[in-house]
């Protein structure tokens, strides 16, 4: 090859070269056929059909989903198809209710060490809670000839703050007895079984009134054997003694540990300042992981139990000097 090129270039004359070899190509490649008026693809002949609503939602999702993805925000057609779904489906609030509308208003003026605080006002759920809210309201008014004036605060927690209520016996009672005012909780406690069961979360929520139904903590009753006409018989022996349903306590922190005490009737409207300044008073400090008072508490030392009760009760008076029903 080397020696015809250099003959060629040694006599000037062109060098033949060979003429590629083309391959043969289908002229469909080259020109593809022009489409006909028929599609051939199965895909396209399925009876399929959608109506313009369903078009519209399968539309509208799809783009939500894609703006959703993207970060990138709503039309205003879209936004407002959004508003109308969520009026259909109303919100879930904090405590796993429908927000709760007061029927009733009820105050307390407090007095703190002697010295005027403030008024608290609370709006009541009759609607939800009539039970609960009928107790409370009669005591407050004075109608169940017992009432909430001159009584105290007996504890100050870290969430909430707790008010002595009335007793179930002594001067309490007697009053009572004469309105015909029963302290009967049974109906509290099933007023309570439903709230409980049918709002999820936290209940009492800052700011919420309730009244204490139930005591969780309380032991089994305790069997023993007693005589009675010359037979021995097993008795129960009840341990503790049943809240009354007079009791009440204010939030100033959102509380699940009151849920499975305290029936929700209410909550402050005004004079939340009030409520915390009962809070700052100084208390008792609590001792409970004292080894000395474990220790006591497990012999069963009276003294060990009237400590607890000691726990977290204010130095200072704190007193409901009047109370009434606004409204």
């Amino acid at each position: 090859m080397l020696h015809r090129l250099h003959k060629a270039l040694q006599s000037s004359q062109p060098l033949s070269v060979p003429s590629p070899t083309l391959l043969p190509s289908s002229p469909s490649r080259l020109h593809p056929p022009p489409p006909t008026s028929s599609p051939s693809l199965p895909i396209l002949n399925l009876q399929c059909r959608l109506s313009r609503r369903q078009l519209t939602l399968c539309s509208s999702s799809c783009l939500l989903l894609l703006l959703g993805a993207h970060g990138l925000p709503l039309p205003p057609s879209l936004r407002a198809q959004e508003s109308d779904q969520t009026a259909e489906n109303p919100p879930v609030y904090a405590n796993g209710c429908t927000e709760r509308k007061p029927t009733k208003t009820v105050f307390f003026d407090i007095s703190i060490d002697g010295e005027p605080a403030g008024r608290i006002t609370m709006g009541l759920y009759g609607d939800d809670v009539p039970t609960g809210v009928d107790r409370f309201s009669k005591i407050v008014s004075g109608a169940a000839g017992i009432s909430y004036r001159r009584k105290e605060f007996i504890k100050i927690m870290p969430n909430y703050v707790q008010h002595g209520g009335l007793r179930s016996y002594g001067v309490d009672a007697e009053l009572a007895n004469r309105s015909g005012t029963n302290f009967g909780r049974e109906t509290l406690v099933e007023e309570w079984e439903r709230a409980y069961e049918g709002c999820p979360g936290t209940k009492n929520l800052a700011g919420s009134v309730g009244i204490i139904v139930r005591d969780p903590s309380k032991p089994p009753p305790k069997l023993k054997l007693v005589a009675k006409k010359g037979k021995l018989e097993i008795d129960q022996e009840e341990v503790g003694v049943e809240p009354n349903g007079t009791e009440f306590v204010i939030a100033t922190k959102d509380s699940p540990e009151l849920d499975a005490s305290a029936l929700v009737i209410g909550r402050v409207v005004e004079g939340m300042e009030v409520v915390k300044r009962i809070a700052q008073v100084k208390t008792v400090q609590e001792n409970a992981g004292s080894p000395y008072f474990r220790v006591a508490k497990l012999i069963g030392d009276k003294r060990a139990v009237v400590a607890e009760r000691g726990f977290n009760r204010p130095y200072l008076k704190v007193v409901v000097t009047d109370c009434g029903v606004l409204e």
